[in-house]
Formats: structure tokens, sequence, C-alpha cells
């Protein structure tokens, strides 16, 4: 029984619900009333590249090795150039696959006969299995992003949906993941409800409608799934903190994208999204200094951090199992996570606005939070606080900010990364009633599994809905 997964990428539950109302997707239309339309939770960092993990892998991004779109290399053992950083903006995203946990399989190792297209994470497949791999893709995508050409992306992604729709027509795969990126390109650049953004939908549209429609003269459509999802949301943004020249401010010496090449500096900024950022600090250190070890100089950073109006949450990890939570003019939390059981403590005050919470497991954590500011912030929080690759300060942009005022080709006037509802809420839109009930997406990856009748390895974070 194949599986499709197609990611929307940056689309909002609440702007696809839109365009099918509108009757502008009539292929989605379909599936919303064939199968379901539901809400689902991303990952934080909520940024295309870490938000894929959860699809691919069944995991949270930062424990698997991916901490953000951007991250500081304190081991010096994966990137040993000057400077000690990741981008998987340009050509480090080659990358991702060897900077993943090698004792998590992807889906790809456990499902041979799978393709995908524009997949961060690729782990798996064969060469030839990958759309949109090859240099000479490559120099076009990095033509069209560097270049700024939004609407070029609508191109790629119709060049995208056409040749994954014949991959599967011809060759039969059980799994397939493909991305269409153009929503989240648009959506940046004009709004997530742009006439643009509908736009990229439509190419989504188009791409279901041709692979239901080679599935039903073949006679597998009552075989096949296809699950439309998305792996964050957006929001519009019209600040822009210069975090980097911030603490620059302060007379820190600071390395940041794009200029990360130096052996001196104090202080990594890394910003994805751009509405999320780790700070790594005393960067001679090897060994990660958990907070409160530090010296007394770097609470001149939190300070200053807590006084701006682009910061809404700042999270300080205590050690892997543990952590302080900030909020904007909200108090402080304690947060310890042991034994899949977390605890969150108001202080000071109640930055999450759920109030004490003791010993949950993950499906109480995530009732705890989901009608919050902060859907599965608990879970989120945890998981990535206590990742290795991490840093020692962990910030969740305010409503209208983000982290980045420079260096981007296309000028944002909508981000995302955070932990706010708008970021973390993303559509499941299914072509046939689903037998659970989905929660997150690190159930997509285990529930493809049980539909292929493969076996579902453990400890993954997510669990089957079907």
């Amino acid at each position: 029984m194949p599986v499709v997964v197609i990611v929307a990428d940056g689309v909002r539950p609440d702007t696809l619900a839109s365009g099918i109302d509108g009757g502008s997707l009539p292929a989605l239309a379909r599936l919303r009333r064939e199968g379901g339309f539901h809400t689902i939770t991303s990952a934080f960092p909520s940024v295309t590249g870490p938000a894929y993990a959860p699809f691919i892998m069944g995991r949270y991004p930062g424990p698997v090795g991916l901490p953000g779109l951007r991250w500081y290399d304190r081991s010096r053992s994966v990137s040993r150039l000057p400077g000690n950083s990741r981008s998987y903006v340009g050509l480090e995203m080659l990358y991702v696959d060897s900077d993943l946990d090698t004792s998590t399989p992807t889906i790809f190792e456990l499902v041979p006969n799978s393709i995908a297209a524009l997949s961060v994470i690729g782990r798996g497949l064969a060469p030839g299995n990958r759309i949109g791999h090859g240099p000479g893709f490559i120099a076009r995508a990095a033509l069209t992003h560097f270049g700024g050409n939004v609407r070029g992306w609508l191109e790629i992604d119709r060049d995208i949906g056409s040749a994954v729709a014949k991959r599967i027509r011809e060759g039969r795969p059980d799994f397939v993941f493909a991305a269409l990126t153009g929503i989240d390109k648009t959506a940046h650049s004009a709004g997530h409800d742009a006439p643009i953004v509908l736009d990229a939908l439509r190419t989504v549209d188009s791409t279901v409608a041709e692979i239901r429609d080679d599935a039903e003269r073949a006679g597998t459509w009552d075989e096949m799934h296809i699950w439309v999802v998305s792996d964050h949301g957006h929001s519009p943004v019209g600040n822009h903190e210069d975090l980097a020249g911030l603490i620059k401010s302060l007379g820190f010496r600071v390395i940041a994208h794009p200029w990360v090449y130096s052996t001196s500096a104090d202080v990594a900024v890394m910003v994805s999204g751009n509405a999320m950022a780790h700070i790594y600090l005393d960067l001679p250190t090897r060994e990660r200094p958990w907070w409160p070890s530090h010296d007394q100089r770097w609470n001149r950073i939190t300070e200053l951090l807590m006084s701006r109006p682009s910061v809404d949450l700042m999270i300080l990890p205590r050690s892997s199992g543990e952590c302080e939570v900030h909020g904007s003019g909200r108090g402080q939390a304690r947060m310890k996570w042991r034994d899949g059981a977390i605890c969150y403590e108001p202080m000071t005050g109640d930055p999450l606005g759920i109030g004490e919470q003791r010993g949950l497991d993950d499906a109480e954590a995530y009732e705890a939070c989901i009608a919050s500011d902060y859907p599965d912030a608990l879970v989120q929080i945890s998981n990535l606080a206590g990742a290795s690759r991490s840093g020692e300060i962990i910030l969740s942009a305010a409503r209208n900010w983000d982290f980045r005022s420079r260096y981007e080709p296309i000028p944002h006037i909508s981000s995302h990364g955070a932990l706010h509802r708008e970021h973390m809420l993303v559509p499941l839109l299914a072509n046939r009633p689903l037998a659970g009930l989905p929660r997150r997406t690190v159930d997509v990856m285990p529930s493809a599994l049980k539909a292929l009748g493969i076996g579902i390895p453990p400890g993954l974070d997510g669990k089957s809905f079907d």
C-alpha cells in the first residue's frame, strides 16, 4: 500500500483551509471531503530542514543532531573549518546526512523502494531516487534563492511536482516524500495570506490531482495513502533585531553567518527561521557549560536580551534534564524531565501560561499545552534544551519580530521558527479517514511504516495514528 507524503512547506492550517473553502484547490478539497483535515504540531525549531526530521526519522530534530538551521560545533568534531559552525543555507546542506545520529534509521533506509524530492534529509536514498539534488538543480536553486527570485520558486515547484508524479506513475515506489517550497518562499516575501501564496498552493493541488488521476487509471488509488502536511507555519514580522550586533555592542567578539571564519570569538549567534536562535558562550570550551556555571559576565547578555521587545522566551539549559524558561514580563519557571516524565514549576511567574504541571507523559504534556500560545512547548523545549548541540541560550522571538536584520536575499515580512501557535500548528490532510488521532509531525513516519506493513523501530518519538 504506497504512501505519498507531500510537504506544502510553510503553509498554515488556516491558509490551506481558506484556499480550499474558496474553491481554488479542488484536488485538496476532495481529500478533505473523503479523508479528513487535521491540525497537528510541528517541532522546535519550526524551521525547514530540522523540521523535516520528524517526517523522515520519527524523531525531534535536536536529539538527532539538527538543533537549528544554523548551529555551532563546540566539539570541533563535525565542522573543522575556522568558526566551527554549520549553516544549511547553501553548500553545507550537503552535510545534513552525515551530521545526523547514526543510531536512528531514516524511513529511506527502512523502505528501500523510496523516492524523495527536495528533501534536506536523504540518507538511505539511492542517488537516482533523489529528485532535485544534482549539480544542475543545486545551481538553479542557488541562483533562485540568492537572487531573490520569488517567482522562480513557483517554477521549481511545478517542475518538481511533475517529476514526482512521473516517477510515481512509472516506478511505483512504496514511499514518496516530496517537498514543495514555494509557499514558504512566497510567504516570507509577501505574507502567509498573499495571492502569490495561493499560486504556490495551486501547484500542490495540481500535483495531488496528477498523482490521483494516474493512480485511478492504474487501479491503485484505493491502495494509496496521500498525506499533505507542513513543517511550520508563518506570522507577520515588521521588526528585525540584529541579534549579533546587539551582543557585539556589549563588547563581546561575535561570530554569526555569513561571517563565521574566526578563531578568536567569545560568542556564536546562530539564527534559524528567523524567529529562533541559539547563542553559544565561552567558545574555547569544548564541553557544554550548563547554566549557571558560566562566568558572571554572561549575565550581561541575558539581562540585555530580556529587556528587548524582540525576545518572547529565553531558555537556559541547566543540564540534559533541566532548564529555566524566562518569559518577557511573565517571570521565570523551571522545567525538569526524566524517564519520560516532564515537570513545569512556575517560580517568579508562569511564562508558558499553563500553570504548574508535574509528572506528565508526552500525551499529557500535549494536552496541557495545546490550547496555549505555545502548543506542545513542554515536549519541544525538553528535547531541544537537552540536545548536545544546542546553545547555552535558546531564544524564541516575540510576535512581529525576528532575529536577523541583514543578509536575507528575500526581505522577510513573515517569519517562523518560534514556539508561537502560528509557527507550531500545521495541517495534515489525508485522502482517507485516519484510524487514530494525529498529534504531531513525528507521528507521520511511524504511521507510514505501519501502512506499509513494516515494523516500527524502537526509540522513535512519534506514534502511529493509522
